[in-house]
């Protein structure tokens, strides 16, 4: 029996140090493997570092060779690869414009292709949210390969934005000095230099907005050189720290390398600008030269160094276009919204004009606001301040104001501010009457109920006839809804003139008034820089002349006359019936091509010398100009009383703005 026993256990024992050496096999895998991947030497990268989620084509556009000696090309061989980059340059930038889109507030409103252009002629076009002072309408195209980026929003600074990396070529110094050579021009080398300026302006403004053109105005001067050197040769140290760590024989250059990598991350903690540096950096920044340039004679894997300095180059790449886009939210939102001192001024007066004994004045000059005999100039505008100033630089600049009278119109959360404003203010022998637009209008539609002021667009144009293909970006200014129910709201009138709230006179009108309109209805400025047939796509299949130019609005005189006999405000009431105004968005978008098509031939064109407009988004507007212009028109977003307003250009607005007014000093209003 004992026999037996030992016979039957000793199997049994024997099975169970089989199971035990698998089980302890298996947990030696487990524990190795994630070793091996976190080590990297399955694929020779550096321990520490993830890989790339990036595609094959992405992570290796830029292998042309090594930086520290690349050699020179043959001549055929580097025009074969001037010609291969300009053809993918070319397709790169169809595909950019490919897709037409037309977005009002953020929703996609209409989608078409380049193909229906005319005139060899393609645009995008872009809708934002109006500010509430001006309501201008922010038409960018913002277009990245072959998708349209929307409006830039606040889901753009919660999640990380996904940016696709535009293939860049890596030129040294000898293959340089070899393209030169073959063309034997120093003439060249300038003209690549300023194709390549212009072309990253205007991709930056189709990408952003005109957060760019203000962005470039205001560069400051870089104060943090040395930082950004520290921040350099912090990333090449990291790179070639993992492949040295791993030779053997140099303990020392790894633990020099390690401590200057510390060095460095000490001192970026505690730095941003270069007066945060300490004294010693400079002996710190030589230090790390030496270092790095010990750390490159060794034989290292460049594939390591390669891969790893890519991965910094994306990150910051990433980093640097989400911070782009940041910026240009944070501008847009703020040339959208109305300033807190003005926001203030508007509710001071409101509650004053409820708490003071009546001080409106209206009554006794109403017999002037029927009188077609008079003067009568129309405003529309939200912004007390904005519309004050337009009102005072007319009138000043005015030999005779007893005839001048002014009819502003607003909405009702702003009717009682204007009208205490108004009645506290005088303009010499001008009058002012302030017009609650909601009560004048007795039109049931919804849309058409509410105040609507100019809107203004910003009209992204690509030639494609010209040898060179290029974008170009024009303002358009065109009618609001409301400006299409003045011959009913004013119907006793022969005669208005139509300023917007954010135009500034600097002469007499008086010969404005006797200018021959010849038949006409709108007397406007022509801007022939967009011509009707680029816009064939948003003017739908209405009949109109393909070669007729655009009209800026902002100083129109109408003949309200005219304007009845050819009924104007039917042909408006029709066109919008034709075009899906569901939302509000798309109501104010479709006020582009109705008062385009509205006033087809009808339009009486303005010389040049009566308005000059761009004073809102052009830095580059001529002090000449300026000065001979009857009237200066700040269209766009950089608006006169926002602190993004264009510096240079504000003293001609500011001349004309009330001073020493009590309710002005209580909001700190100094725009």
């Amino acid at each position: 029996m004992k026999g037996f026993a030992a016979a039957s256990v000793l199997p049994a024992k024997r099975r169970w140090r089989g199971f035990a050496v698998a089980v302890l096999a298996l947990v030696c895998c487990s524990v190795l493997v994630p070793l091996v991947f976190l080590l990297g030497f399955h694929n020779g990268f550096p321990s520490g570092y993830s890989s790339d989620d990036r595609s094959s084509l992405e992570t290796n556009f830029r292998r042309y060779g090594r930086l520290d000696g690349v050699r020179e090309l043959p001549e055929g061989d580097l025009s074969r690869i001037d010609n291969a980059m300009k053809e993918f340059g070319q397709t790169l930038l169809k595909d950019v414009i490919e897709n037409t889109t037309f977005e009002a507030g953020g929703e996609l409103h209409k989608e078409t292709n380049n193909e229906s252009f005319g005139n060899g002629a393609s645009l995008t076009l872009k809708l934002n949210h109006a500010t509430s002072q001006s309501q201008a309408m922010d038409v960018t195209s913002l277009s990245e390969s072959k998708d349209t980026i929307a409006q830039v929003g606040t889901e753009d600074i919660i999640s990380h934005p996904k940016v696709v990396t535009t293939p860049h070529r890596v030129i040294s110094k000898p293959l340089l000095a070899s393209t030169t050579k073959s063309d034997g021009k120093e003439s060249r080398k300038n003209n690549v230099k300023s194709s390549t300026s212009d072309e990253t302006k205007r991709s930056c403004q189709l990408a952003f907005g005109s957060y760019c053109l203000w962005s470039i105005e205001h560069k400051e001067v870089m104060k943090d050189s040395t930082v950004k050197r520290l921040k350099d040769q912090l990333f090449v140290a990291r790179a070639y720290y993992p492949s040295i760590a791993k030779l053997r024989g140099q303990e020392k250059l790894t633990r020099e390398l390690k401590q200057n990598i510390q060095e460095h991350e000490h001192m970026l903690s505690e730095a941003i600008l270069d007066a945060d540096l300490p004294p010693l950096v400079a002996r710190k920044i030589q230090k790390m030269d030496h270092t790095i340039a010990r750390a490159k004679s060794c034989t290292v894997d460049c594939n390591n160094v390669d891969k790893k300095l890519r991965q910094i180059l994306d990150l910051t790449e990433d980093e640097a276009h989400f911070h782009m886009k940041q910026s240009a939210f944070l501008y847009r939102l703020g040339v959208q919204t109305m300033p807190k001192s003005l926001h203030c001024l508007s509710m001071r007066l409101t509650v004053e004009y409820f708490k003071s004994p009546p001080m409106d004045s209206a009554y006794s000059h109403a017999h002037k606001f029927d009188n077609p005999e008079l003067r009568h100039y129309v405003i529309f505008s939200r912004n007390t301040l904005a519309a004050s100033v337009a009102i005072n630089s007319t009138a000043a600049n005015s030999e005779v104001t007893e005839d001048m009278v002014f009819h502003v119109l607003t909405d009702g959360q702003n009717y009682y501010a204007m009208k205490l404003w108004f009645a506290r203010n005088s303009y010499k022998a001008a009058t002012v009457r302030v017009l609650n637009f909601e009560e004048r209008n007795h039109i049931k539609n919804e849309g058409m109920a509410k105040l609507s002021l100019t809107e203004e667009f910003h009209v992204s144009i690509l030639d494609t006839d010209k040898p060179s293909v290029q974008m170009r970006t024009e303002y358009l200014s065109v009618f609001g809804h409301s400006h299409f129910l003045l011959p009913e709201i004013f119907n006793n009138l022969k005669k208005v003139v139509v300023l917007d709230d954010d135009v500034v006179v600097q002469r007499d009108l008086s010969s404005l008034w006797n200018l021959d309109l010849e038949g006409k209805v709108n007397g406007a400025l022509e801007f022939c820089g967009v011509k009707l047939g680029q816009l064939r796509t948003h003017l739908g299949r209405n009949i109109y002349d393909a070669d007729s130019c655009a009209w800026i609005s902002g100083f129109n005189i109408l003949d309200l006359e005219k304007w009845r006999e050819h009924n104007v405000t039917g042909t408006y009431l029709q066109l919008l019936g034709k075009f899906q105004t569901r939302s509000e968005a798309s109501w104010r978008a479709a006020a582009l091509p109705i008062s385009l098509l509205a006033f087809q031939n009808l339009i009486h064109p303005l010389q040049d010398e009566w308005t000059l407009s761009g004073l809102g988004h052009d830095f580059r507007v001529n002090a000449e100009a300026i000065g001979n212009a009857v009237s200066l028109h700040y269209n766009g977003n950089m608006k006169p009383w926002l602190e993004l307003g264009i510096p240079n250009y504000k003293k001609y607005w500011k001349k004309f703005l009330t001073q020493e007014e009590r309710f002005m000093d209580e909001c700190n209003v100094s725009p």
